[in-house]
């Protein structure tokens, strides 16, 4: 019966591994969707974002992280200031006008 008993605790015990059996373990969320970026990279605990650096004033950029840097950078957006810049510096930045006539008038 001893013999019995041993083979079945044997055949009863899982072994810990780094796999397929400690992935079942994860059912906790530690990063949640961020209010700044809309990225899912808000860490809960820390109350910081991981990609734009929420709470912080300025946004998290890296020299090394060209792509990202790319991704989220002034052109990328909707410009609603800026895309009218180089029409406007190319009348003089004229207001309160009317534009003259490219024609000659008879």
């Amino acid at each position: 019966l001893a013999e019995r008993r041993s083979t079945l605790d044997h055949f009863h015990t899982f072994i810990m591994t780094k796999g397929t059996t400690s992935f079942g373990k994860r059912h906790n969320k530690t990063h949640v969707m961020c209010r700044r970026c809309g990225k899912s990279s808000y860490h809960v605990q820390k109350s910081t974002c991981a990609s734009c650096g929420f709470p912080a004033a300025q946004m998290r950029r890296y020299n090394w992280a060209a792509k990202a840097k790319r991704r989220r950078t002034q052109g990328t957006g909707r410009m609603r200031y800026l895309k009218t810049m180089p029409r406007r510096f190319k009348n003089g930045f004229r207001e309160r006008t009317t534009a003259q006539s490219k024609h000659a008038s008879a």
